[in-house]
This record gives structure tokens, C-alpha cells and sequence, in this order.
């Protein structure tokens, strides 16, 4: 089989693209500009040079006041000069894990045009060459769970008060109607939720981004809520499932795992990186100070931090879930979390922890 991977150098899509090398499989890999060396480096993979969302804008740099025609497709550019559209009709199927994560109120606008037009390119090309698409959503764009409740894939969108309809948030459930709008044009599709994802080949890091962040100092308070801990390795697993499954079209899978809360979460985190557990997890006032305090920063610097009250809420969130679809339907199986943990906690020190210190001895 010859795939197409968008997102190739995150966390999930590198994953997948390995884990498809190692099945025998051929690989395209969509990539902005030249990856670091090592991203890709022992992989047979053919890279293609694009940005998702291509400019659309005039010679003076303001927005085309006119939409494409529909002849050169969703980007605006001729097809015979599109090398993603020449990618999708030169392979046998699609995964695209490409997406802009930002935990904020603002760039809601930027996160619509990376994964809402963005998402619209790969699916009227997937449309036109008639070629099967794994689109990967995420656990954030569907129902919540609660601290007693494990959501799946039935639960409805209100549920336990919704999710928090931050830029992520908005633009990600904009690319699955997308998706899902696109069936019946005759897209043939599965569409894919991973959970909280960590393992290697992390290169940013995206989701490792957090242990790093408990190795650089003891975090005395964690957040209040919760998350579905998963292996990138078993996600990628599922998603190459996915491109098999023969059941019906625009079937939804959670690709999720352990629903720990992020006290305990954090504990096993600081164990690997040899920093101090957190004593408690945060209350609502402590909460609330935290995420004006981002606020505020973003104001005064006119650039919204990580840390602002959108993300801060979405942690005292209980984001648990049931995988037991995609177990039964896909073969998807969750590894132990230690195993998990392990892995991760290694990259992450020996890539970004061990060669910093090296640097300042």
C-alpha cells in the first residue's frame, strides 16, 4: 500500500509513518520545509513540499476577493501544479494528522484556515481521486467525560457541560463537519479521536511538552481534571486499521487509553524526570487567578501565553473516555501505561534535557 501523511513530522503522523515502513508500505509525507535530519533520517519515505493551506492572497498581499474556481480546486492553484493533489492521486489511501493546536481564545482564524480549509484540500482531492481517508480528529472536538462518566462515542455534545470552545477546539470540530459533509460526495472515510498522547518520536515535542515542563522544577499544585493517557504507537496502530476497516463509511473511533487524573499523571511524569511529585491538585480559586494572570500577560504583550484561562479550564476538564469501538471493531489495544511512560520520559530526557545540560557544563 501506498500512503499519503500529512503531519508527518508531529508525533502521531512521524509514528504512523514508521510504524507503515516497518508493515512494508510505501510512504509520501507532506512537510512545510526541509525537516531536521534526524526526523526523518533511516526512513524510506518520499517527501513532498507544501504547506497545507497554500496563499490564497492577491499580488498586494490582501485576501482574493473572488473564491477559486472550482476547476483549480480548494487552494486556488492549478492542479497540475499541486503537489499535494499529485500526492493524493499518486497513492492508495490518505491519513491526514496535519493540524494547528492552540489552547487559546485567540488565532481562532488561523486554526480555521490550517484545520478547516486545510482539512477541505485533502477531502475534495481524496473526493476526486476516489482515494480512502483516515482523517484524525481528537477527543477534544467530541462529548467530555466527567468524574463519573466515561464518555464514548455515542455521548452527546453537552455532556458534562461541553467542551470549552477554545481555537482548537472550534476549528477541530469545523474539519470533521468537513469530513463528514464530504460523504456523501462520495468520500470514503474512517474518522479517528487518540486520546493524550506520549511516546517517542516526539521531535517538536507536542504532548511531551508537559513532562517537560514537570522536569524543569517541582509543580507543587496539578490541574483538577483529567486526561485519556494513549501511546502514539497503539494510535498509529489503530489509524493504519482504520485504512483496512470495511465496515461503514464515516465510522468514528476513539483512539484513547487510561483515564487518569492529571495529579497522578503528573506524579508518574515527575518520577521519570527526577523532579518532585505535586503535593495536591487545584482548587477553583487557584484555578481561576491562574488563568486571568495568562490573560492578562497576553494583553499587556499582545500575544496570548499557553497558560491562559482557556487552557486552564480545559485541564480542570475530565477528558475520559472509552475505546472499547475501536478494541472491537479495529483490533486497537492499549499498552501498559508504564511502558508508555517509560518511552517517553526517555525521548524527552535524552533530547531535549541530557544535550541542554551538556551545552551548559
Amino acid at each position: 500500500m501506498r500512503v499519503f501523511v500529512t503531519g508527518g513530522t508531529g508525533l502521531l503522523g512521524n509514528t504512523v509513518i514508521r510504524r507503515l515502513i516497518e508493515r512494508g508500505d510505501s510512504v509520501l509525507a507532506l512537510v512545510r520545509s526541509e525537516p531536521a535530519a534526524d526526523v526523518f533520517a533511516g526512513l524510506d519515505v518520499e517527501l513532498v513540499h507544501s504547506s497545507l493551506v497554500p496563499p490564497t492572497q492577491d499580488s498586494a498581499g490582501e485576501p482574493a476577493e473572488e473564491p477559486a474556481e472550482e476547476s483549480a480546486g480548494a487552494s486556488g492553484l492549478d492542479l497540475v501544479d499541486d503537489p499535494v493533489d499529485q500526492a493524493i492521486a499518486d497513492c492508495d489511501a490518505v491519513v491526514h494528522a496535519a493540524a494547528m493546536i492552540h489552547l487559546g481564545w485567540h488565532q481562532v482564524e488561523p486554526s480555521m484556515q490550517v484545520n478547516r480549509e486545510g482539512t477541505r484540500r485533502i477531502v475534495q482531492s481524496c473526493v476526486r481521486h476516489a482515494k480512502k481517508l483516515a482523517a484524525i480528529g481528537t477527543v477534544n472536538a467530541i462529548a467530555l467525560g466527567s468524574p463519573h462518566t466515561i464518555a464514548d462515542e455515542t455521548t452527546p455534545l453537552e455532556h458534562a457541560g461541553g467542551q470549552i470552545p477554545c481555537a482548537y477546539v472550534q476549528s477541530k470540530r469545523a474539519s470533521l463537519e468537513v469530513v463528514r459533509q464530504a460523504i456523501s460526495d462520495g468520500l470514503e472515510t474512517v474518522i479517528l479521536h487518540p486520546g493524550f498522547m506520549l511516546g517517542p518520536w516526539d521531535w517538536k515535542p507536542s504532548s511531551g511538552r508537559m513532562m517537560l515542563e514537570v522536569g524543569s522544577g517541582w509543580k507543587p499544585i496539578a490541574p483538577s481534571g483529567g486526561c485519556s493517557l494513549c501511546d502514539a504507537r497503539d494510535v498509529a496502530d489503530g489509524v493504519i486499521a482504520a485504512l483496512n476497516f470495511d465496515g461503514p463509511n464515516g465510522r468514528e473511533f476513539i483512539l484513547a487509553g487510561h483515564n487518569w487524573t492529571y495529579e497522578k499523571l503528573w506524579t508518574e511524569m515527575a518520577n521519570r524526570m527526577g523532579t518532585r511529585p505535586p503535593i495536591r491538585s487545584a482548587g477553583p480559586g487557584i484555578e481561576y487567578l491562574a488563568g486571568l494572570v495568562g490573560d492578562v500577560w497576553g494583553r499587556v504583550t499582545g500575544r496570548e501565553p499557553d497558560f491562559n484561562s482557556a487552557g486552564v479550564r480545559m485541564s480542570s476538564q475530565y477528558h475520559w473516555y472509552s475505546s472499547r469501538r475501536a478494541e472491537t471493531e479495529l483490533g486497537y489495544r492499549i499498552r501498559d501505561a508504564q511502558e508508555t511512560l517509560d518511552a517517553a520520559g526517555e525521548w524527552i530526557r535524552q533530547r531535549f534535557v541530557l544535550p541542554s545540560k551538556a551545552a551548559a557544563s
